[in-house]
């Protein structure tokens, strides 16, 4: 009676242990400001943007150009009349020669047929080879039809200049204006290529920047062909494609721009977790939590603000309270008030709250700290999941 005492207690405890480490969460939504490559002192923040490059086009050329190809058309269309009679003229004479031929090859094979036996008769006949008179189809007329004009589908043309160019590269926390960040940019008109009954397309792009007069940075884009579509150069429409190649050249262009000068302002979530905390064994947890949390709501788009340098600073106290934490953590005693549960959820939130912040390195550190414990730490599958998800954003990003 002692022993099955002893072993519901002992079942008992393991399950007091349980709830007293019962792991919970919430979403939490916050802005990250990603800092530039190159620092620009505030008072300097000011950019220009020069684009040179063969597109000069506006709507109103496009819709002129239009009507005067529809005005071609129908100056173009009584020839166009005369020359499909004429045309159909020779296809009726051409009908009455195969008509004759047709004919005279079936009496030659009449003829050729009535000479043969009565047993290679049925034979041919049976084979489906008896002489049958085939008489060509009479070609039919169709008029071509009037010219009737429809206005141009401006998505298929690029229609910008270099002014418009010039105003879709943003640099984000920048003050368009003076040019004390001057960024000139070259591009040229998008070349077509066939390849294996397949289209490739590049568009040379040439970015130059000079930050007070001096040279800062300097890269050629897109000089490669790459494949546009599995079909050949004759089967698409190239300006549509040329439209779709020159948006991705000025993405790409505003994205190296920015993350080398720009502030880039992201609005992310993570699922921050915390111990809960039964007779205040782990206040310092609970603690570490609210420092997080509350910290993460209070960062503002603008990276130097007050407040924003404010959260920042007392987050820390959260994440060095979590630092703290797993020097006490007995990986060997699952009875243990920091024990490896309380490490695995310590670690997760550091990697996950350290890679919403774009601090790879510090993220990179963390993971590689909890993969030499994980021999001590069991992980779920939805765990394992979750960081090869973490471990993809710190590596491949």
């Amino acid at each position: 009676m002692k022993k099955y005492y002893l072993i519901v207690c002992l079942f008992f405890v393991s399950i007091q242990m349980i709830l007293a480490q019962g792991i919970t969460g919430e979403k939490v939504e916050f802005n990250v400001s990603q800092l530039p490559e190159v620092s620009i002192p505030a008072d300097q923040q000011f950019y220009a943007v020069t684009v040179n490059s063969p597109y000069n086009v506006t709507t109103e050329d496009v819709i002129a150009q239009s009507k005067t190809d529809f005005q071609n058309e129908l100056e173009a269309y009584d020839q166009k009349v005369i020359d499909s009679e004429a045309e159909y003229k020779t296809k009726l004479e051409q009908h009455e020669t195969d008509i004759t031929l047709a004919k005279e090859k079936f009496e030659l094979e009449s003829k050729e047929f009535s000479e043969l036996t009565l047993l290679e008769r049925l034979a041919l006949t049976d084979q489906g080879k008896k002489p049958t008179l085939v008489l060509p189809n009479r070609p039919t007329y169709y008029k071509p039809a009037e010219p009737i004009y429809r206005d141009p589908d401006l998505n298929d043309y690029v229609i910008v200049d270099n002014i418009i160019l010039a105003s879709k590269i943003v640099i984000n926390g920048l003050e368009r204006g003076q040019n004390i960040l001057n960024v000139q940019v070259e591009i040229d008109k998008v070349n077509f290529q066939d390849n294996a009954g397949q289209s490739f397309a590049n568009q040379p792009t040439k970015i130059v920047v000079t930050l007070n007069g001096e040279e800062n940075f300097k890269t050629d884009l897109f000089t490669e062909f790459e494949m546009i579509s599995n079909y050949p150069t004759n089967n698409i429409n190239k300006n549509r494609e040329e439209k779709k190649y020159l948006e991705k050249v000025m993405r790409k262009i505003n994205q190296l721009l920015n993350e080398r000068y720009g502030y880039i302002n992201q609005r992310k979530s993570m699922y921050l977790e915390v111990v809960k905390n039964r007779k205040n064994t782990y206040d310092e947890l609970e603690k570490a939590h609210i420092y997080v949390l509350t910290n993460l709501k209070k960062i503002q788009e603008d990276p130097n603000s007050r407040m924003t340098i404010s959260a920042m600073e007392n987050m820390q106290k959260g994440i060095d309270i979590w630092n703290n934490v797993l020097t006490l953590v007995d990986y060997k005693d699952s009875k243990a008030d920091y024990n490896a549960k309380i490490a695995q959820y310590v670690y997760f939130n550091l990697i996950k709250l350290h890679v919403a912040l774009n601090r790879k390195v510090e993220a990179e550190q963390y993971l590689n700290d909890l993969q030499e414990n994980l021999v001590n730490i069991k992980l779920s599958y939805d765990d394992e999941k979750t960081l090869e998800r973490l471990e993809q954003e710190i590596y491949n990003n």
